[in-house]
C-alpha cells in the first residue's frame, strides 16, 4: 500500500504521480512500468457478496453487482489478481470490453 506524495499538471493535461510505497509492495509490480493504474480502496462504493456452492461449500464465487454487468462477455477469459496487505486481501478481476 502507497500513499500519493504530491501531484503536478503537464502541458498535455496529465498528471503525475509521486508516490511512495513500501519496497515489498513495489516489487509486486514485477517489474512491469506500462499499464499501472492507480486505485485506492476507499473509493470502493458498491457492496456484493461471496457465493459458496458444491459438496462442503468447496467452489467458491465472487458476485458481480447488477450495476456491474452490462456489456459482460462471459465466454471469455479473465486475468486475475491477489494482491495482500495486512488487514486485506484485494482480488483484481481484468477482462477484454465488450466490441460492438
Amino acid at each position: 500500500m502507497g500513499t500519493i506524495l504530491g501531484t503536478r499538471m503537464t502541458k498535455e493535461d496529465k498528471v503525475i504521480f509521486e508516490v511512495e510505497m513500501d519496497y515489498e509492495d513495489s516489487l509486486k509490480l514485477k517489474g512491469h512500468i506500462k499499464n499501472i493504474h492507480v486505485f485506492s480502496e476507499d473509493a470502493a462504493e458498491l457492496r456484493t457478496n461471496l457465493a459458496q456452492r458444491g459438496a462442503n461449500d468447496t467452489t467458491k464465487y465472487f458476485l458481480i453487482p447488477r450495476e456491474l454487468r452490462v456489456g459482460l462477455n462471459f465466454n471469455k477469459s479473465v486475468k486475475c489478481q491477489k494482491i495482500e496487505t495486512d488487514s486485506r486481501k484485494i482480488f483484481i478481476f481484468v477482462m477484454d470490453k465488450e466490441v460492438a
